[in-house]
């Protein structure tokens, strides 16, 4: 499902904030937007009682962990509800854990070697990060070896890259702060969000 949704909206929502008080009104927001797949990181203090928050409601918005980087937070994430994983590198307890959850994951890589382990280790899709080191021609090249694999570039991308990305064939882009601010969140200013994930949105289906 959050592949077919992915392709879909060819777009991902990443929020790092120090605090998210109301994760079912931001998950509204993004998904009156356009942007269904949210991931709430491990960077966020309390983030397993977020994802409960948010996974608890009836937005129609997946809701995944992200900066998942061992077996105990793994675990956290998908006790909390988690519908999917995202790591921002390799790792093979991480992956056996979503794997024996039957939840999706997506591994970080950026070199061909750590592509070719993501998908040994049983990835649905690669995380091509920091996506703003290489830029959309690395992608193509990368598409090349890998032409059907699922690559969602992430780091430092917004509405005027996301395109690019997406035309470099990648399966969608990630959102950040670009669309989910830290000010925007501690406001409420969810119409702000809704504009921005819809714009975002917009340009990589563009």
């Amino acid at each position: 499902m959050l592949i077919d949704t992915l392709r879909d909206d060819r777009a991902l929502a990443v929020v790092r904030a120090p605090r998210i008080d109301d994760p079912v009104a931001l998950c509204r927001a993004l998904r009156a937007g356009g942007i269904r797949a949210v991931e709430f990181t491990f960077t966020t203090p309390g983030v397993e009682r977020i994802i409960a928050e948010a996974a608890s409601d009836d937005h129609d918005a997946l809701i995944g962990a992200g900066t998942v980087t061992d077996e105990s937070t793994a675990r956290a994430a998908i006790e909390a509800g988690a519908q999917f994983l995202v790591t921002p590198g390799l790792h093979a307890g991480v992956a056996a854990i979503a794997r024996e959850a039957g939840i999706p994951l997506l591994l970080g890589a950026l070199s061909p070697t750590e592509v070719m382990r993501a998908l040994e280790l049983g990835a649905d899709a690669v995380k091509i990060f920091p996506a703003s080191l290489v830029g959309p021609g690395y992608l193509q090249d990368l598409r090349g070896p890998f032409p059907s694999v699922p690559f969602v570039p992430s780091g430092g991308l917004n509405a005027a890259s996301a395109g690019a990305w997406t035309a470099a064939g990648a399966l969608a882009v990630t959102a950040g702060s670009s669309v989910v601010s830290t000010s925007d969140i501690e406001a409420g200013a969810w119409s702000v969000v809704t504009k921005r994930a819809r714009a975002f949105a917009a340009a990589a289906q563009s």
